[in-house]
C-alpha cells in the first residue's frame, strides 16, 4: 500500500538558519506516526510545510500520492489538522462551533450529524455549554471534532496535549487510538510528551537540528535484542579498556559523560552481569535502558562529552 505521506529531500531556510535539512519520511497508511524531536528541531515547520502554511526552501511532498504544490485543494479536502492550540469561539456553544466550521468547510450537517460528531470526542452532553466555561482539554477535544467534521482519512496534530493536565492528556491519548483503530484514520502527531507518544505511535520519526535522526516502526525501535543497557563501574576507564578486550566488546556502543553503555538482547543482561564478576569489575549501576525516553536522549545526544566508541 502506498505511503499516505512522502517527504523527500525537505529543507527550509530562514536567513542563515536551517529549520529542516534534506528531511526525507514516508507515513504509512493507517499509522499512528509520532514525530519526535526537540524544541526547536524543526517539527513545526515540517508541519506547516505539510499544510502548506509555509513553502520549502527545497524538497518534495506527495500527500496520497499526489505533488503537494499541483493539488493543494483536492489533498486538503480529506485532511484535517490542529496547529497548537484550536481557534473557538467562546461565547458560543461547542454544537454551533462545530455547525460553522462545518458550513465553512462547504458543508451542511443534519443535526444528528453534529451531535454525533460531538459524541464522537466526548461532548454530547456539553453540546449547549459555551465554549468558554471549558477546560483546556474539552476545548482541545472540540478542536479535533471540527478537524474531523468533513471525515478525513488523514489528521494532523502538533502538540495536541501541550498545556493539559493528565486527564485532558489521557482524553486525547484515548481518542486517538480511537481514530487510528476503529475508524481506520491515519494520524501524524508531533509531540515531546514521550511517554505518551510511546503508548500511541506505531511508528515513529526523531529529528535533531531539522536532521532526520531515525524512522522506524515502534516495534522495530524497541526490539528486546536491541536493548541499550547503562553501566557505571568505581572505575569505568578501566572497564572500558577490560569490555573491549572481552566476549562483550561488539557491544559497546556510547559513553555519554562517565557510563558506558553497549546494546544487547534484554534475555543476555544476567549473564553480562555475572561476568562483570568475573572480570573484577567492580558494578555501581547497570539500568537497561529501552523506553523511548531513553532511545531519544540516546540519538539526539549533543553534550560535548558524547563520544562514540568504536568497535575496534
Amino acid at each position: 500500500m502506498e505511503p499516505i505521506i512522502q517527504v523527500q529531500n525537505l529543507s527550509k531556510q530562514f536567513g542563515n538558519i536551517a529549520a529542516v535539512n534534506n528531511l526525507s519520511f514516508e507515513v504509512p497508511t493507517g499509522a499512528i506516526y509520532g514525530f519526535l524531536g526537540q524544541n526547536g528541531a524543526g517539527k513545526s515547520t515540517t508541519i506547516r510545510m505539510l499544510l502548506s502554511l509555509i513553502t520549502p526552501t527545497d524538497g518534495n511532498i506527495r500527500i496520497f500520492g499526489m505533488p503537494l504544490q499541483q493539488h493543494r485543494k483536492e489533498i486538503f479536502k480529506n485532511v484535517g489538522a490542529i496547529i497548537e492550540r484550536p481557534d473557538l469561539y467562546g461565547y458560543l456553544s461547542a454544537y454551533d462551533n462545530l455547525k460553522i466550521f462545518a458550513k465553512l468547510n462547504g458543508m451542511q450537517p443534519t443535526h444528528q450529524q453534529l451531535m454525533n460528531q460531538l459524541d464522537q470526542v466526548g461532548l454530547a452532553d456539553r453540546a449547549k455549554n459555551k465554549v468558554k466555561t471549558f477546560s483546556q482539554g474539552m476545548k482541545q477535544r472540540l478542536g479535533i471534532g471540527i478537524a474531523l467534521i468533513h471525515n478525513p482519512s488523514l489528521i494532523i496534530l502538533d502538540e495536541p496535549t501541550n498545556g493539559l493536565d493528565p486527564q485532558g492528556i489521557a482524553d486525547i491519548r484515548r481518542l486517538i487510538i480511537q481514530l487510528s483503530k476503529e475508524q481506520q484514520k491515519t494520524v501524524l502527531l508531533s509531540s515531546h510528551l514521550l511517554n505518551e507518544i510511546e503508548q500511541m505511535a506505531t511508528h515513529i520519526l526523531i529529528i535533531d537540528k531539522g536532521k532526520k535522526i531515525i524512522a522506524d516502526s515502534a516495534k522495530a525501535l524497541f526490539n528486546p535484542a536491541e536493548t541499550m543497557v547503562e553501566m557505571a563501574t568505581t572505575d569505568n576507564i578501566t572497564a572500558l579498556a577490560i569490555l573491549k578486550n572481552s566476549k562483550w566488546q561488539s557491544a559497546i556502543q556510547l559513553n555519554r559523560g562517565p557510563n558506558i553503555f553497549l546494546k544487547m538482547h534484554y534475555n543476555q543482561i544476567p549473564a553480562f552481569n555475572s561476568d562483570l564478576f568475573h572480570l573484577n569489575i567492580q558494578l555501581v549501576m547497570l539500568q537497561p535502558r529501552h523506553s523511548l525516553e531513553d532511545y531519544f536522549l540516546q540519538v539526539t545526544a549533543n553534550s560535548p562529552s558524547d563520544t562514540l566508541i568504536l568497535n575496534h
